[in-house]
């Protein structure tokens, strides 16, 4: 559950800050933020997981050694952190001066997973068989491809018909989650009301992680162990994505969702041959959907975070669709991004089950840990 790979230049916790109505910005909240400033901490966080991906580093790169458990040293400066400031500087230069201000260059545009940026050809790379390279975003709908109504109206179809789908209103479901540190599988909750309420709660180790979503706002609450502060409001492309996130939950409603759909090039995902579907919304990143052409079934949703320095993709993939009340339903997803990756699987789920509003509220902090004995 410990979000690791957060780091390049977070900082310590500003004690004695009172709660605002809306949510706190990174200078806010944590001490020696001295470039990243204007967007909220779980931004901030998520920043740090691309700055991760994009160098191939963990935390201990551009924070002291010491750091481990204890928010407060993140804020103290080295030399790795000092350059990181330099190098978003330069960015941003290089994408005013010569895009007009788009972001054409982010930190993956050089570094593509390492220390140190690529200058020189990879003789290797280049003679052998390439990478399927997928765009962020589906510009052109292929000739002769069925129409985004065509695939969702089959994939509704294949989860046991639009009528049936459109009749589970609720569910409770219980299972496990583990995350890619995690040495065991967590007890797990999942509370989802349509159209688009959802909430998950992981009993761990160190205490109850919780997100919930209440179809506007969203948070995310866990121990200190787990995040720097005990309960962050989501914004942004995180909002979005625990709206989407929510929405999938009721596939009835994902036609409605999106008020433009594109379909795009057909491609392949462990030897299963998918239709790829967007949907896109003004002023939000686009979503992509990854359907089974043989069984129409959902296989991967791809969603993105726009931050300051560039998109940061969640992956969710499915499996396991069981029959519950006559609908298939996933009993196993794994989510991927770029500083973890989680697999849920349900071992219950329990249709239409009434579901206490105040599931989807704002969770209160975790309380604190409790200091070992000596």
């Amino acid at each position: 559950m410990a979000l690791a790979g957060l780091c390049l230049f977070a900082a310590s916790r500003a004690g004695g800050q009172a709660e605002s109505p809306q949510p706190l910005m990174a200078e806010q909240y944590f001490k020696n933020v001295q470039v990243l400033r204007g967007i909220s901490v779980k931004e901030f966080m998520d920043t740090m997981g691309f700055f991760s991906a994009s160098l191939g580093e963990n935390c201990t790169f551009c924070h002291v050694e010491e750091s481990g458990g204890d928010w407060s040293k993140y804020a103290v400066d080295n030399a790795n952190k000092q350059t990181a400031r330099k190098m978003i500087l330069m960015m941003a230069a290089i994408n005013k001066s010569y895009f007009g201000g788009r972001r054409m260059l982010t930190c993956y545009s050089c570094h593509r997973g390492g220390e140190m940026p690529r200058v020189t050809p990879n003789l290797e790379e280049q003679y052998s068989a390439p990478v399927l390279e997928v765009p962020d975003e589906i510009t052109e709908q292929p000739p002769g491809a069925p129409s985004a109504d065509q695939v969702l109206d089959k994939y509704l179809q294949a989860l046991g018909g639009a009528g049936r789908v459109a009749a589970i209103r609720s569910f409770v479901a219980r299972g496990t989650y583990q995350g890619y540190d995690d040495p065991e599988k967590r007890p797990a909750e999942i509370y989802a009301r349509a159209p688009d309420a959802r909430a998950i709660i992981v009993h761990g180790a160190n205490g109850q992680s919780t997100t919930t979503y209440d179809g506007r706002s969203g948070w995310i609450a866990a121990p200190e162990t787990d995040q720097p502060m005990p309960v962050m409001a989501l914004t942004g492309g995180d909002l979005q994505g625990a709206k989407v996130d929510a929405t999938i939950s009721f596939p009835a409603g994902i036609k409605n969702a999106f008020s433009q759909w594109r379909v795009g090039f057909p491609t392949n995902i462990n030897d299963h041959d998918v239709q790829v579907v967007q949907g896109s919304n003004p002023g939000a990143s686009p979503v992509k959907f990854y359907f089974d052409q043989q069984s129409g079934l959902l296989l991967r949703v791809v969603r993105y975070t726009n931050l300051p320095v560039g998109l940061n993709p969640t992956q969710i993939d499915f499996a396991d669709y069981r029959d519950v009340s006559g609908v298939k339903m996933p009993f196993r997803w794994t989510v991927t991004w770029t500083d973890g990756r989680s697999v849920t699987e349900l071992t219950s789920v329990q249709p239409n089950a009434p579901i206490d509003a105040g599931k989807f509220a704002k969770p209160a902090p975790p309380p604190p840990a409790k200091s070992a004995k000596p």
